[in-house]
C-alpha cells in the first residue's frame, strides 16, 4: 500500500479538488429525497402552485449539480489514476532493467511481464474506482443514516440493525480474497510463460508438427488460471448476494414497521417514501463499498507483487576502486562461479589478454564458455576470485562505465522491428559513415546495399525477413559500431560460410585496430585457430591453453575437435 500512496502523493492537489467536487455532488444527491418528502408532506397540502414549482425547480437544480459534479469528478479521477499508473509503470520498468541477471532468473521473465502489465492495470483500475466510489459511497451511507435518523429514528434503528451483519461478511470475504488473487496472478505468470515460448518458437513447433502438443500445454495452464479465477471470483462474488439478502430483509422490516407507524399517525407518507429512497441509496452505497473491497483485495495482491520488484536489493554492489599497476589489460584471476549456489559452473579460471590481444575459447556445449562472458560483462558476480580490466576489479566500476567498454554479439541477441540502421545503432549517437564502416568490417555491407532502401530497410521482429547469416553479420556490425575497447563474439559466426568467416576474421585483425582485446567463443576451430591464445574449456575448467599449434601437440580433446572439423589438415 505504501507504493500506491507514494504515486498518489504528487497528485494530491488535483485529487483533493476532485474529491471536493464529488462531495458537493453527493450532498446534493442526498438532498433530493428530503426535498421530495418536504414537498409531499408540507408543500402539496398548501395547494400553493408557485411554491410547488419553486421546490420542483430546487430538485432540478440539485439534480443538475449532482450530475455535473459527478461527471467532472470522475474525469479528474480518471486523469489522476492514469498519471499515477503511468509513473508506476515507468519506475517499475526502470527497476526491472536494473535487476541483475540472477534476480531476473529468480523472478522469471513471464512474471516480470505480467507484473508490468496486469498488476499495474489492477492498481490503475483501483485508483480510478476508489476516487469515484470512495467519497460517494461513504457519504451516501453515513449521510443517509444521519438524515433518516433525523426524519425517522425508529425506522433508522430497524435499518441499522442489519449493518453489522454486512460488515462481518465484507471483512471475512475480503480477508480470503487477497491470497486468492495472488494465486490468480501466479497463474497468469505461467500462462504468459507458455504463450511467450510458443510465440518465440512457433517455427520450430510447426516444423516438428507439435501444434497439438503445445495446444494441450496451453489448455492446461489456461484451465489452471480459470480454476483459480473461479475460486477467487466465487469467493468474492458471495458478498453481493449476502449483502442483498440482509438489505432486502432490512427493507422489508422498514416497510412493515413504517406501515404500522403511518396507520398509527406517528409518521407521514412522504417521510416513508423518502426513507425508502434513502434506504435504496444506502443499499447501493453498501454494494459499492463491497465492490471497492473486491478491487482493493485484487490491487493489494498486485501491489505486493510490484513491491517485491521495487524492494529488490541491489544485487551487484560496487567495491572500492583500487588499481593494480603493471599487469595485462584483461585478467581472470582464479574465478569460480555457480548459478544455483551449490555446484560450480566454472572453477578456478585464470587467464590474461594483453593490449590488442585476441583470445579464443572453445569447448563442448554447456562447458561454461558463455558463462565466462556473462561474468566479464558482470551480468553475474563471481563467487570467488576477481576479474580486472586495466588493473581495476570490474566490481569497482560503475555499470555504465563497464558496459561501455564492450561490443558484444551474443548467442541470443535480438533484432527488433526497425530499420537496419537503427538495429546497428540501437539508440547510440553513431554517424552513418561509422555504421557503413562497421557493416563493411562485419561483411554485411554487400547485402545491405542490395536492399532497395539500403540502411533504411525495415526488419521484422527477430529479423525473420533476413537469413541467419545476415542476422549474425548485423549483430557483429552492432558490436563494432561503437568502437569498443573489448569485443566479445559468442558463436557469432556459426551461420557464416567459410569464405565470409575468413574475411570477417581478417577484417577484425587488420581494420579494427582500436579494439584493445578480442574474445571469440566458438564451436569451430577455424574461428579461433588464429587467436594469440586459445582456451579449451570442459565442465567449467580449463583443460588446455596455448596457440593452435601448441594445443595440437598438448591437448588431446582439442586435437580431436580439429581432426573432426579440419580432417586431413591436422595430419
Amino acid at each position: 500500500m505504501k507504493y500506491i500512496l507514494k504515486y498518489i502523493k504528487p497528485h494530491l492537489g488535483r485529487m483533493s479538488l476532485g474529491l471536493f467536487i464529488k462531495f458537493i455532488g453527493t450532498i446534493t444527491d442526498l438532498l433530493l429525497p428530503y426535498i421530495m418528502a418536504h414537498i409531499i408532506d408540507n408543500v402539496v397540502p398548501t395547494k400553493d402552485v408557485p411554491l410547488i414549482v419553486w421546490w420542483g425547480v430546487c430538485m432540478v437544480l440539485c439534480s443538475v449539480v449532482c450530475m455535473a459534479g459527478n461527471v467532472i469528478a470522475n474525469r479528474m479521477a480518471s486523469a489522476v489514476a492514469r498519471d499515477a499508473a503511468q509513473a508506476l509503470r515507468h519506475d517499475l520498468f526502470s527497476r526491472i532493467m536494473l535487476l541483475s541477471c540472477h534476480q531476473v532468473d529468480t523472478f522469471t521473465i513471464p512474471s516480470l511481464e505480467s507484473r508490468l502489465t496486469t498488476d499495474t492495470y489492477n492498481i490503475h483500475n483501483m485508483l480510478g474506482r476508489m476516487q469515484r466510489l470512495g467519497v460517494r459511497a461513504p457519504i451516501l451511507l453515513i449521510g443517509g443514516i444521519l438524515i433518516t435518523a433525523y426524519m425517522e429514528p425508529v425506522l433508522t434503528l430497524v435499518m441499522v440493525a442489519v449493518l453489522p451483519f454486512i460488515t462481518v461478511v465484507v471483512y471475512k470475504i475480503s480477508a480470503k480474497g487477497i491470497p486468492l488473487y495472488a494465486q490468480v496472478q501466479a497463474s497468469v505468470d505461467s500462462m504468459v510463460r507458455v504463450v511467450r515460448e510458443n510465440i518465440q518458437g512457433v517455427r520450430v513447433i510447426k516444423a516438428l508438427s507439435k501444434t497439438d502438443y503445445e495446444r494441450r500445454r496451453y489448455a492446461e495452464v489456461n484451465d489452471t488460471l480459470v480454476q483459480n479465477e473461479t475460486k477467487a471470483g466465487v469467493t468474492m462474488a458471495a458478498s453481493n448476494p449476502l449483502m442483498t439478502v440482509f438489505l432486502n430483509a432490512g427493507l422489508t422490516a422498514v416497510i412493515f414497521v413504517g406501515a404500522f407507524r403511518v396507520n398509527a399517525g406517528t409518521s407521514e407518507p412522504g417521510k416513508i417514501m423518502a426513507f425508502i429512497s434513502y434506504f435504496t441509496l444506502i443499499s447501493n452505497a453498501m454494494l459499492s463499498i463491497t465492490r471497492m473491497f473486491v478491487m482493493y483485495s485484487k490491487s493489494i495482491a498486485s501491489a505486493n507483487r510490484i513491491g517485491e520488484i521495487l524492494d529488490a536489493p541491489v544485487d551487484l554492489e560496487q567495491l572500492e576502486a583500487i588499481k593494480r599497476q603493471g599487469e595485462p589489460y584483461l585478467v581472470f584471476d582464479r574465478v569460480s562461479f555457480s548459478y544455483n549456489g551449490t555446484k560450480d559452473n566454472v572453477k578456478n579460471i585464470s587467464f590474461t589478454v594483453g593490449e590488442g590481444g585476441t583470445l579464443g575459447i572453445i569447448g563442448a556445449t554447456g562447458s561454461g564458455k558463455t558463462t565466462l562472458l556473462a561474468l566479464l560483462l558482470r551480468f553475474y558476480d563471481v563467487k570467488s576470485g576477481s576479474i580486472r580490466i586495466g588493473g581495476r576489479d570490474i566490481r569497482s566500476m560503475d555499470e555504465g562505465e563497464l558496459r561501455e567498454k564492450f561490443g558484444t554479439a551474443l548467442q541470443n541477441d535480438f533484432i527488433y522491428e526497425d530499420t537496419v540502421a537503427e538495429n546497428i545503432r540501437i539508440g547510440r549517437d553513431i554517424p552513418m559513415e561509422e555504421l557503413r564502416r562497421a557493416a563493411e568490417n562485419a561483411q554485411a555491407l554487400d547485402f545491405i546495399d542490395a536492399f532497395d532502401d539500403g540502411f533504411d530497410h525495415m526488419l521484422t521482429t527477430k529479423g525473420t525477413n533476413i537469413s541467419g547469416g545476415q542476422r549474425q553479420r548485423l549483430l557483429i556490425s552492432r558490436a563494432l559500431a561503437g568502437k569498443p575497447e573489448i569485443l566479445l563474439l559468442d558463436d557469432a559466426s556459426s551461420a557464416l560460410d567459410y569464405k565470409t568467416d575468413a574475411n570477417l576474421r581478417r577484417a577484425l585483425r587488420e581494420k579494427c585496430t582500436e579494439t584493445r582485446a578480442t574474445i571469440l567463443v566458438a564451436q569451430r576451430i577455424s574461428a579461433v585457430m588464429h587467436c594469440d591464445r586459445i582456451l579449451v574449456i570442459d565442465e567449467g575448467e580449463i583443460i588446455g591453453a596455448g596457440t593452435h599449434e601448441q594445443l595440437l601437440e598438448s591437448c588431446e580433446i582439442y586435437r580431436e575437435i580439429a581432426d573432426s572439423q579440419l580432417g586431413g589438415v591436422v595430419e
